[in-house]
């Protein structure tokens, strides 16, 4: 099969033709028609995830298609079947497991860490019958796989771990692919929401999809980010606070301070959804009094959290990793009923011949780029 390789981290990404995966005991193989290009791809190819032991290696983890085999064990599917995947493959077996908690199981699996992934025209998967999720036949490839990492954990962290409701605020911090689904996700619910990002675009797309109010963060935030995830998009104001990178007199960034006013002392719930210890700072500072701040963005290493803030004002600090197959159903249904309009996220597709590239430019093109393997390189 044809897939994009690396050899070393940071190397070069390569399209080669390499073995194809035979589907493991209880598991799948199954044919990619459309795979998402996810900065979390980016931090597995720069090192930044242990899971990544063994090279050559190939990055993705956001899919759907259709399966080509299935392995000893596998009840619930066949070859033919229109599917997709949750990022976390869970064991089905452990602790966390038996108590639903599949995306964080004790044993998990990641397509594009743990083992090859879907920058590829096939991929294999564990455990099928706890993992694989069927599709309706009314939803198209692409719209599918962009629901496996970011739009479905944008989806768990609005919904189940950040609990928004109704009339509250809710600040989103990095407007890429997971911060536009959040944006998306929070209007959706009936929540104001303010969209924080570094481009412009980002805030124009953010606005479309139902932020309330914008703040434009500083250009700083964006090289400490190492040229941030994607877009946010604009509401009614448009910011002008300096942005989460520099701090204001009082120490704090200044982005926090500036969607502080725009909701009248602080959001119920902020999301960092690009992971740095900028937009860490600055959203746990956006919080009023008892808010909930959730870290989605993936944040390497250990970083300063303002605990001081944590604690005077009883903020909720909560990780939020993902979504189980078995949760997908409500989003699957508000998706085809059109509550939910993940489609509108997708801005960009392209071959795999392409992907390298894109992957080293990851977040220069706002919204959500898809990778098509049946692309085939113009000759």
């Amino acid at each position: 099969m044809r897939a994009v390789v690396f050899d070393a981290f940071g190397a070069d990404l390569q399209v080669r033709e390499v073995p194809a995966p035979e589907p493991p005991p209880g598991g799948a193989v199954v044919r990619v028609e459309a795979t998402g290009l996810c900065r979390s791809d980016w931090h597995g190819w720069q090192g930044h995830d242990p899971d990544i032991k063994v090279m050559p290696h190939v990055p993705g983890h956001e899919l759907a298609g259709v399966v080509e085999a299935v392995g000893a064990g596998v009840t619930s599917w066949r070859a033919g079947d229109r599917v997709t995947v949750p990022f976390v493959c869970a064991c089905g077996s452990c602790a966390a497991c038996a108590a639903g908690d599949q995306q964080v199981c004790e044993r998990q699996t990641q397509p594009g860490f743990t083992h090859w992934g879907s920058f590829a025209e096939y991929v294999a998967i564990d455990h099928a019958d706890v993992n694989l999720v069927g599709l309706p036949e009314e939803m198209s490839f692409t719209t599918a796989a962009s629901l496996g990492c970011r739009f479905a954990t944008a989806f768990r962290a609005v919904a189940a771990v950040g609990r928004v409701r109704p009339g509250e605020w809710v600040a989103v911090h990095g407007c890429g692919g997971v911060g536009l689904s959040a944006v998306m996700i929070a209007a959706a619910a009936g929540a104001r929401v303010v969209a924080v990002d570094v481009s412009p675009a980002a805030l124009e797309l953010a606005r479309r999809f139902g932020a309330a109010a914008c703040v434009t963060a500083s250009p700083a935030e964006a090289a400490v980010a190492g040229g941030a995830a994607g877009s946010a998009g604009p509401a009614e104001e448009s910011g002008t606070g300096g942005g989460t990178g520099p701090a204001g007199p009082t120490g704090e960034p200044e982005t926090a301070a500036r969607v502080r006013e725009l909701t009248s002392g602080g959001a119920h719930v902020s999301i960092d959804a690009l992971g740095s210890p900028q937009t860490c700072a600055a959203s746990i500072g956006s919080l009023r009094r008892r808010g909930r701040h959730v870290q989605v963005g993936l944040l390497p290493g250990l970083t300063g959290v303002p605990m001081n803030r944590a604690i005077a004002y009883e903020l909720e600090i909560l990780g939020s990793h993902g979504m189980a197959a078995h949760a997908y159903p409500a989003m699957l249904a508000a998706v085809v009923g059109g509550t939910l309009r993940p489609d509108l996220l997708l801005t960009r597709t392209i071959g795999l011949d392409e992907a390298g590239p894109a992957l080293a430019a990851i977040g220069s093109v706002p919204g959500v780029t898809m990778i098509l393997p049946s692309i085939l390189p113009s000759r």
